[in-house]
């Protein structure tokens, strides 16, 4: 569980990186679970948008992608969603 000084710190790096994900209305399957578990791994912090043509809304869809990857939700705002996970290999990120 981070806290919400940690949480402010990491939605100051995420306000600088570029989505790299995009959830359309294929939804979300194993594959992309999978994709969001190996971005994680390397970046550990991943900004991801939910298009409008989605089936699922932004909110639900983060929470999911959460649980599935045992992520912290770091910020949810309009139609884009950033989370953080602490990797394992190659650690990053110092949080304060």
């Amino acid at each position: 569980m981070i806290t919400g000084k940690q949480r402010s710190y990491l939605r100051k790096i995420a306000n600088s990186i570029q989505p790299i994900f995009q959830i359309g209305k294929g939804g979300i399957d194993e594959n992309v679970i999978a994709q969001f578990d190996e971005a994680l791994e390397a970046r550990e912090l991943v900004k991801a948008t939910v298009l409008k043509n989605s089936e699922i809304d932004v909110k639900t869809s983060c929470e999911y992608i959460a649980q599935k990857t045992g992520a912290e939700i770091v910020q949810i705002i309009g139609n884009r969603f950033v989370l953080y996970r602490e990797s394992k290999k190659n650690k990053n990120i110092v949080l304060p």
